[in-house]
């Protein structure tokens, strides 16, 4: 592994086409900016990790827990689908 230091504002070029900067330092976090072409994913390890062991209805879960939650928290709750009438 390459470790560098950085200060804010200063950036980090990978490979010509990604170039990675500190945005801001607050305390024990590092806020990046990454700029990339549109085709290079790219993923906190966590997300990546989750989207590595998502289960086989994939297109169900978003990769990212956090946004998971709120789209799960805003859908609008519905009735099963069903052509005889819901029984409580």
């Amino acid at each position: 592994m390459l470790v560098l230091s950085r200060k804010k504002n200063e950036s980090i070029v990978v490979d010509d086409a990604i170039v990675i900067t500190v945005v801001e330092i607050r305390g024990d976090k590092v806020r990046l900016g990454i700029e990339a072409p549109r085709e290079v994913p790219i993923h906190r390890s966590e997300v990546y990790a989750a989207i590595h062991q998502a289960p086989v209805h994939a297109d169900l879960v978003h990769p990212d827990p956090v946004l998971q939650d709120e789209a799960q928290s805003e859908a609008p709750q519905h009735a099963p689908a069903t052509d005889q009438p819901v029984l409580p």
